[in-house]
């Protein structure tokens, strides 16, 4: 029996897990609202508010899973990809504490973490899976062989795709975080009311950042016109534009599928939450005979459990770190 205690700091999210032979016994987090007033991220201040949560976070985590410190077999961390000050703080905390316990240390990368997320919930897909990993700085599409053989098989070569949901947010004028407020106006907007630039890019790679320029020309055009013409048809506009980049998104996903042969299809990452993008994901499995996997919301954004979870398959695989391993912002898998 293993109980792995994670952390997760990657970016302006504190969270702890505890997972018990890979079944999930807390997922605790601690958002950041500080940030909201900057529109975006504040590095400094996000690694300042991982040092006041960590504490009370783990804390919570262990009381929630109804375990004592000294049943724990061993500690993980995300160590890259992400902010270095926020990564910092967790892999302080979890070298100290795996160094107090006497315990095992277990390094995660967060990327990796986001497509095991999907092994969390029941039915878990069996391998191997194909995973849409979508999220403010990755999107990748990956080909899961097995819990701890994962290869990247297209990225994005520029934005990614919660680049373009934040950027095209905040050019119609809606508060951070706007990609949750596209996909709430989207509902009640039309999706081809206004159409957007597809780039189109040979292989599996995206790019987003042509996406964002015909967006933008697009509205500098249309409100030099009409200075009204964002607010009279902001739902309109939300719609199309997470219409097209979920069309990219579920285009690009096909064309895996198709190469590759694996029809066992999950989405995982931030923008995986979107309401679009998961309906869209549905109705194209059920038409093209996919088996999909959706996780949970909790199990979508930074959260401690898909570090848990990946961590539980490094311990049964004997993956361990020194305390020499150092935290990355940016990390190849």
């Amino acid at each position: 029996m293993a109980t792995i205690l994670a952390i997760e700091s990657s970016c302006d999210e504190t969270s702890a897990s505890v997972c018990r032979d890979g079944a999930i016994l807390s997922n605790y987090i601690a958002n950041q609202s500080v940030h909201e007033k900057y529109g975006g991220v504040v590095p400094e201040l996000a690694s300042r508010a991982h040092m006041q949560n960590i504490v009370p976070v783990v804390d919570v985590a262990i009381k929630q899973a109804g375990i004592s410190l000294s049943e724990i077999d061993a500690v993980a961390f995300t160590q890259a990809p992400g902010l270095i000050g926020s990564l910092l703080v967790g892999s302080q905390f979890a070298k100290s504490l795996a160094l107090a316990l006497d315990k095992p240390l277990i390094a995660v990368h967060h990327m990796q973490a986001h497509v095991l997320a999907n092994l969390i919930q029941q039915p878990a897909p069996a391998f191997p899976f194909l995973c849409l990993t979508v999220s403010g700085g990755h999107t990748q599409i990956v080909l899961a062989k097995s819990p701890l053989e994962l290869e990247v098989i297209g990225e994005s070569i520029d934005d990614a795709a919660g680049e373009a949901f934040d950027k095209s947010a905040k050019l119609l004028g809606l508060p951070y975080p706007g990609g949750p407020l596209i996909d709430k106006y989207a509902k009640e907007g039309n999706p081809l009311a206004f159409k957007f630039a597809e780039p189109q890019i040979p292989g599996l790679n995206f790019s987003f950042s042509g996406l964002k320029t015909s967006v933008l020309y697009f509205l500098q055009a249309e409100t030099k016109k009409d200075p009204d013409f964002i607010a009279n048809n902001v739902k309109d506009l939300c719609a199309s534009v997470q219409h097209t980049i979920v069309s990219i998104l579920i285009k690009k996903l096909t064309k895996a599928v198709k190469e590759t042969g694996v029809t066992r299809v999950c989405i995982a990452g931030g923008v995986s939450a979107n309401s679009g993008l998961r309906n869209t994901l549905e109705e194209t499995g059920k038409r093209k005979g996919w088996q999909t996997y959706i996780p949970k919301f909790e199990y979508c954004t930074d959260n401690a459990a898909m570090i848990a979870i990946t961590a539980y398959y490094k311990y049964l695989a004997g993956e361990f770190a020194g305390l020499d391993v150092s935290a990355s912002a940016r990390s190849e898998w």
